[in-house]
């Protein structure tokens, strides 16, 4: 009982969140398998099990459509506060600070600490790799679910296509249509304007207690301050 409740406390953060995750995709596929039978009702179509539903390129592409914007947001936003600060902003780096760093800041190789990474304590590729390892797979993430949708997506419409007596279409031919990214835009603008309205709200508001936000006591021009 003892370990469970120091999992819990250690961890509470990424269960909170894997959580209402499940509990929101549940949800996504109950709700979505209801509204799918009812426009298969109102066109005379048969309806589909849970099972088949949540198993079917509609579903899939739902899912996918907003995974791929979410990975994208995090990763570009990863990248971009290497390079680019925003003055206030605990979402930033401190001005003068921008660009990758020096190995002693970072710890790498011979500032490496006792507690450090192993592939930290290197030098050459396993180094680069590490010291890029987030952003690779967060990358990886998005170019994936963003395959996964265009498929997802591809196949959906090209089952649209035959319903009404028209010829499917190739992938390409798909994912440079204007249906493929009238879907993908609409989640990327939403994506990026969540990112940088925090950036800059945080310069003037706060959230005691929030390591997402500065100190309630300090100042707007503090920069790469967090609580």
């Amino acid at each position: 009982m003892q370990r469970l409740r120091r999992l819990l406390y250690e961890n509470g953060l990424s269960l909170f969140f894997l959580v209402i995750f499940l509990a929101a995709l549940i949800g996504q596929a109950i709700a979505g398998h209801e509204a799918f039978n009812q426009e298969q009702a109102a066109h005379g179509e048969p309806a589909l099990s849970l099972w088949q539903y949540v198993t079917s390129s509609y579903f899939g592409q739902a899912v996918m459509e907003n995974w791929q914007s979410e990975y994208l947001q995090f990763m570009l936003f990863m990248l971009a506060t290497v390079w680019l600060l925003q003055r206030g902003s605990p979402e930033s780096k401190e001005l003068g600070k921008e660009g990758t760093e020096s190995d002693q800041s970072q710890k790498i190789g011979g500032w490496a600490n006792h507690g450090s990474p192993r592939w930290a304590r290197t030098r050459g590729l396993r180094s680069a790799v590490y010291s890029n390892s987030l952003l690779i797979v967060m990358t990886a993430i998005w170019v994936g679910s963003w395959f996964a949708q265009s498929v997802t997506g591809w196949t959906e419409f090209n089952a649209e296509q035959q319903t009404h007596g028209e010829p499917a279409v190739s992938w390409a031919s798909y994912i440079g249509s204007a249906d493929f990214w009238e879907a993908t835009l609409q989640n990327w603008q939403s994506e990026f304007l969540a990112v940088g309205s925090f950036a800059i709200l945080a310069v003037f508001l706060r959230q005691r207690g929030s390591p997402e936000s500065k100190p309630v006591g300090a100042s707007h021009e503090a920069t790469g301050v967090e609580g």
